[in-house]
């Protein structure tokens, strides 16, 4: 892979999308746009209590303009926002207790369906590999499991309980119907549904007990195969789990996470977002307003595979960013949101 070559890359700032007046905490790229002749469409959304969907003026251009702004459905902040698998519907989470679900009608979207249940604020959507599931999560402690059903009807099928405190994000492993939630309760929970008894119930916790973080966990990503996630935390350290993937696609629920390195000393401040890329460079957002890029490490230990850093962009934002997400067609752009209310697209280059 030429681009882990340490010393030559470079992260170029190719644009700055400005229109939100409030910080940007999210960020979603279409999954079905940016390849095959498509222009790539990404999502934003803010403490202005608006959602901005901006597109690319052509395949062959890195400029982004906003084509639609979505409001005046949420009347807090818009915390989270994701599209499901197939590009058409877009679910945003709002510290208004509700997530709702827009779908495009010509040139405009449209609300098609509200989510209630939360007791306050929705921290984090995540829809499913199919997209017959979503999965929300809340300062209220809890996590839902909703079954996308024709008629846009969304239908709760279980109400996971397990977390002491906030939960900060969910995401759906991505090719088994598994789920993970992490929080400020400094662990990472696994979901699954329990074949005998159609229930979801939690499979595995990790957490300091077994080299798990010792703060708050912001976010998690996994790698293209699905058989290693990353996870970042207010501890200041990444850590790399993996996973016995052939046991996980086979059906086994029970197939065990298992912690295979961790990465101190990158970070001196929160660390709130981290993006595995398709080709296997892990990107971080930070409180000190820096991107860091981690490769895996040619050398290999006896003990598992350890990962390096790439590339530090330094001051990529005047303030926090809040995430980062590169897109996912290969094309090596990778989008930052910041509380300084700007969105960035970085473009991510070998320098020989």
């Amino acid at each position: 892979m030429p681009l882990l070559e340490e010393e030559a890359l470079k992260l170029s700032e190719v644009q700055r999308l400005e229109g939100h007046t409030d910080r940007v905490w999210g960020l979603a790229w279409n999954p079905a746009t940016g390849a095959d002749g498509v222009p790539a469409i990404l999502a934003s959304c803010s403490g202005d209590k608006t959602v901005r969907i901006w597109q690319q003026r052509s395949p062959s251009s890195i400029s982004f303009d906003c084509k639609a702004v979505l409001e005046e459905k949420h009347d807090r902040t818009v915390r989270s926002c994701g599209w499901s698998p197939s590009g058409k519907q877009l679910a945003t989470a709002s510290f208004d207790a509700t997530t709702a679900i827009w779908e495009e009608h010509g040139s405009d979207f449209e609300c098609v369906s509200t989510l209630e249940g939360h007791e306050n604020e929705v921290k984090s959507v995540s829809w499913d590999a199919s997209g017959s599931l979503l999965a929300t999560c809340s300062r209220d402690k809890c996590v839902w499991i909703w079954e996308v059903l024709p008629g846009n009807e969304f239908d709760c099928v279980s109400v996971l309980t397990g977390h002491t405190q906030d939960v900060k994000m969910v995401q759906w492993h991505p090719t088994v119907d598994v789920l993970f939630s992490c929080s400020y309760d400094n662990t990472i929970k696994v979901w699954a549904e329990d074949g005998d008894t159609d229930d979801w119930r939690c499979v595995q916790t990790l957490s300091e007990s077994n080299s798990g973080h010792t703060s708050t966990v912001w976010a998690l990503s996994f790698n293209v195969t699905g058989d290693k996630m990353v996870t970042c935390s207010d501890d200041l350290t990444i850590k790399v789990w993996g996973v016995d993937i052939i046991r996980l696609q086979s059906g086994d629920i029970n197939a065990s996470w298992c912690h295979l390195c961790t990465m101190p000393g990158y970070h001196d401040r929160t660390i709130f977002s981290v993006h595995w890329s398709r080709e296997g460079i892990i990107a971080t957002g930070a409180a000190d307003d820096a991107i860091r890029l981690f490769g895996e490490s040619e050398d290999h230990s006896a003990d598992g595979p350890s990962y390096k850093l790439l590339l530090k962009k330094e001051k990529a934002h005047a303030m926090d960013i809040n995430s980062v997400q590169w897109s996912p067609t290969g094309s090596m752009l990778l989008a930052s949101a910041s509380d300084d209310g700007t969105i960035k697209i970085w473009k991510l280059e070998s320098m020989q």
